[in-house]
C-alpha cells in the first residue's frame, strides 16, 4: 500500500494515477474538509479528465483519511512555499509529514518526497529531522526524491508522458522506486543521487522563468518605442536556433514564480541573471498597471470601476489562482487606493476578491475597460461579445483591431 501524503494539485492526480494502475492506495490530507469531500466522491478542484480518472480510481478502491497509514510506502506531495524575507525555502510543512511518517511507519519503510524542495534540502533539514528520532537512514527507512513534473490543464497526460526523476542514496532503493512509477509512467524515469534530483527539478523551472523574462522585456522595450513585439519574436523566431517565447502579465503558479528564488535565497552572490528575470516577471503586474493608465488617461475615464479584469486563474483553463497576476495587479491597485475594480473568471466559481462577478454578461454590461490576464478558452469563444470595449489584451489573443497589448 502507497501512503500519499498532501491531497492538492500534485497529490491527489498522483494518488489517483497509482490506484488506477491497480494500487493499494490511501490517500491522507490535514485538511478534513477536503478529505471528507473526496470520501464522498466529490473532486476538490477541476481538470481534463480527473473526474473519469477518479472514478476508475475509486472503482480500484482508492480511500482517502486524515490519518497517516502505517505501510512501507510514502509520498510526500505538500506545500513548499519560500520565504519573503530571505527567499529561502520554508520546510516546515515536509518536516511535519516526515515526523508524522516516522511516528507509524514501518521499518524499512520508503519515503518519497515529490514537493519540490531547493537543492540540498533533504540533507539540511530532512536528514537531521530522522537522525534525531533516532532512526537509521538507510536501514530504517530510506529516503528519495522524485520531483512532480506536471502542470495544471494537462496533468493526466503529463503524467503518463513526462519523464521523471528518481534520486536516491542507492541504486537498488531507486529501482524499487522507479518500478513503483513504471506502473503508470510511459517515458524515460531516471535514477540519481538526491541532490542531483533536487537541483534538476528547481534548475528546469528557472530556465523557463528566464526565457520568459526576456520576452516580458522585450515588450518593455518595444513599448517605449512602438514597436510591436509580437511581430519581432515571431520574426526573430524564424531564425533555426531561436524560439524565444511569449510575454505576459506576470509568471503564476506554484512552480516558476517560486522555485527559481530557492536558487536565489541558496546563492545571492551567484544568481545575478536568476534574480534579475525574478524581478522583471515580478514587475508585469505593475506595468500592466500603467498599461491601464494609459489607456484611462487617453480615454479621459477617471472611474476606476469601469475597468474590469478578465480571469483570475495563473493560466488558461483551469481554477488554480496560486501566484495570480491577477492577484499581485489587485494587491497594487489597492496600494495605490484603486477599489472597485470588476473582476470575472468563469473557472472560478466562488467569490474570493471584491466585485468579482459570477455572471460574465453582468460583468461585461457593468465596464467600458476590458483587461484580458487570462486566455481561456471561453473568452476566445466569445470575441464577439466583448467588440465595442476598450481592451487591453495581455496575452495577444483578439485579432481584431484597436485592441491595446503590453
Amino acid at each position: 500500500m502507497i501512503n500519499i501524503i498532501g491531497l492538492g494539485y500534485i497529490g491527489l492526480p498522483t494518488a489517483l494515477m497509482f490506484a488506477k494502475s491497480g494500487i493499494e492506495v490511501v490517500g491522507t490530507d490535514n485538511n478534513d474538509e477536503l478529505v471528507d469531500s473526496l470520501a464522498e466522491g466529490r473532486l476538490t478542484f477541476e481538470e481534463d479528465g480527473l473526474e473519469d480518472l477518479f472514478s476508475c480510481a475509486a472503482e480500484n478502491g482508492i480511500k482517502f483519511t486524515s490519518s497517516y497509514q502505517k505501510t512501507d510506502t510514502y509520498i510526500i506531495a505538500v506545500p513548499t512555499p519560500y520565504i519573503k524575507e530571505n527567499k529561502k525555502l520554508d520546510p516546515q510543512y515536509v518536516i511535519s509529514a516526515i515526523n508524522s511518517v516516522l511516528d507509524v511507519c514501518e521499518k524499512g519503510s520508503i519515503i518519497i518526497i515529490e514537493s519540490t524542495i531547493s537543492p540540498g534540502s533533504i540533507d539540511k533539514y530532512v536528514r537531521p529531522e530522522v537522525i534525531k528520532r533516532g532512526v537509521v537512514i538507510g536501514k530504517d527507512i530510506h529516503l528519495v526524491h522524485a520531483p512532480e513534473r506536471i502542470i495544471p490543464g494537462n496533468m493526466i497526460y503529463e503524467l503518463e508522458n513526462n519523464s521523471r526523476t528518481i534520486g536516491a542514496d542507492s541504486f537498488e532503493v531507486g529501482n524499487k522506486v522507479k518500478d513503483l512509477y513504471s506502473s503508470f509512467c510511459q517515458a524515460e524515469i531516471v535514477i540519481t543521487d538526491i541532490r542531483s534530483a533536487e537541483m534538476s527539478k528547481v534548475v528546469e523551472n528557472t530556465y523557463r522563468d528566464i526565457n520568459i523574462a526576456f520576452a516580458n522585456e522585450l515588450a518593455k522595450i518595444c513599448r517605449t518605442d512602438d514597436m510591436d513585439v509580437y511581430e519581432i519574436i515571431n520574426t526573430a523566431n524564424k531564425h533555426p536556433r531561436v524560439n524565444i517565447l511569449q510575454p505576459g502579465p506576470g509568471v503564476g503558479g506554484h512552480c516558476i514564480s517560486v522555485d527559481p528564488w530557492f536558487l536565489v535565497g541558496d546563492y545571492p552572490d551567484l544568481t545575478n541573471l536568476i534574480l534579475a528575470a525574478r524581478k522583471i516577471n515580478d514587475s508585469m503586474p505593475g506595468h500592466v498597471l500603467g498599461r491601464i493608465r494609459d489607456i484611462m488617461r487617453e480615454h479621459k475615464i477617471t472611474d476606476i470601476s469601469k475597468i474590469g479584469i478578465y480571469g483570475l486563474s495563473y493560466k488558461e483553463n483551469v481554477d488554480d489562482i496560486r501566484e495570480s497576476p491577477t492577484l499581485q495587479l489587485l494587491e497594487r491597485m489597492d496600494e495605490h487606493l484603486a477599489f472597485g475594480v470588476k473582476v470575472f473568471d468563469p473557472f472560478i466559481k466562488e467569490r474570493i476578491v471584491d466585485h468579482q462577478f459570477m455572471n460574465f454578461e453582468d460583468f461585461l454590461n457593468e465596464i467600458e475597460i476590458l483587461v484580458i490576464m487570462t486566455a481561456h478558452d471561453h473568452i476566445k469563444n466569445n470575441m464577439e461579445q466583448i467588440k465595442g470595449k476598450l481592451i487591453l489584451d495581455t496575452k495577444n489573443i483578439c485579432g481584431f483591431n484597436d485592441v491595446y497589448k503590453l
